[in-house]
């Protein structure tokens, strides 16, 4: 049974019981450290009872998702690329939180919130809780056997480690394609995990510029794209992802890669390289900030 209370115990959201998870455009340093946050706190736990309120965010069988999972024990949450999976043993939860969504954990009554569409409650009490203002947020439940068939059809690229993400396969796509270099980047297909954030901080430290042709490009370039893309990704990491606007992980702390970002949202500040002052363009529909004499076109 879910158990919601009034507005007036909204507050205990944020208290040391109910962490917030809280992202805008979430990239994989951030869908990361959710994922660690969330492996805190629901590994190990059994589901009693789900409740969906907005049903086109499960995009498989709806009534297939809220008879299956209760009963289910969280056994693992793992991530590939800006997914993240609930382990089930021989099914899996797959959740992407899109542009804005959040995991919260309640202890015992969840408060009446209008943008609260997901419970899963808990044998033991506690209900995790989706929270998705604009509703983007998606849900499917598989066999873990379809797993890879599943990522295969969105054409999801690998992750950016040094052990699966390789330079010649990387080369290869880039030069033979036609796409812009910034819009490549971000559609995942070259590599899994890369946002607008991101994106912006890789290009401005391999020194191209985000209106280039990716054919283009010469291969010493492309060697420092794939390079700085998984140093830039593990830095962001490391540091608990970048706090812009909303976001916090999932134990309520800040993350703290805003600190490190070179290019993004440093408009008309000083480039930290040659000192010209950073630009804001428009790439592909999306924000983009660039050092003109560093990046050039």
């Amino acid at each position: 049974m879910l158990k919601l209370a009034g507005s007036a115990g909204f507050g205990y959201v944020v208290s040391l019981l109910a962490r917030l998870v809280s992202l805008i455009m979430p990239e994989l340093p951030e869908v990361e450290t959710v994922r660690r946050g969330l492996e805190r706190l629901v590994v190990g736990k059994q589901i009693a009872a789900v409740t969906v309120r907005v049903p086109k965010m499960v995009k498989t069988d709806l009534e297939h998702f809220v008879m299956t999972i209760p009963g289910q024990q969280v056994q693992g949450v793992d991530r590939r690329g800006k997914y993240l999976l609930f382990d089930f043993g021989q099914l899996v939860m797959i959740s992407h939180l899109r542009m804005e969504g959040k995991y919260l954990l309640f202890p015992d009554t969840v408060p009446e919130h209008k943008h609260f569409h997901v419970f899963l409650t808990m044998t033991d009490g506690s209900t995790l809780v989706y929270q998705d203002v604009r509703k983007f947020g998606t849900f499917d439940l598989l066999p873990k056997a379809e797993l890879a068939a599943f990522f295969q059809k969105r054409q999801l690229g690998p992750e950016p480690t040094k052990q699966t993400f390789q330079l010649k396969t990387f080369e290869a796509a880039l030069l033979a394609s036609k796409k812009t270099i910034k819009p490549h980047l971000l559609d995942q297909t070259l590599v899994a995990g890369l946002g607008n954030i991101y994106v912006d901080e890789v290009l401005w430290a391999a020194r191209v510029h985000p209106e280039r042709r990716s054919a283009s490009l010469k291969k010493a370039e492309i060697k420092r794209i794939h390079d700085e893309t998984i140093r830039i990704l593990q830095l962001g990491i490391e540091k608990g992802g970048s706090t812009v606007r909303t976001y916090q992980n999932t134990l309520g702390m800040n993350g703290s890669m805003q600190h490190y970002l070179m290019v993004y949202g440093q408009t008309g500040k000083p480039c930290q390289r040659c000192g010209t002052s950073i630009v804001k363009l428009k790439v592909g529909g999306r924000g983009t900030h660039v050092c003109p004499r560093c990046q050039k076109q």
